[in-house]
């Protein structure tokens, strides 16, 4: 049985084709990212629009369960 020129030429490329696939070198790391801001500027709002929320989630419980008359 004889190999014709086709097979070897397309094992031929696939292999050149293979050495070009090759991982290259990872580029160097860059600069670290900054730092996340702060979250103490304005801790006071916060902690008021949190107690608003609670009693509003409360009077809409409390609304909810009560039993009609």
């Amino acid at each position: 049985m004889r190999i014709s020129i086709n097979k070897i030429l397309s094992v031929l490329v696939f292999i050149s084709a293979s050495a070009y696939a090759a991982p290259k070198e990872p580029p160097p790391p860059g600069t670290p990212p900054p730092p996340g801001l702060p979250i103490d500027g304005d801790w006071l709002g916060l902690l008021i629009m949190a107690m608003l929320f609670g009693l509003y989630k409360i009077y809409e419980f409390k609304l909810k369960t009560k039993t009609p008359m």
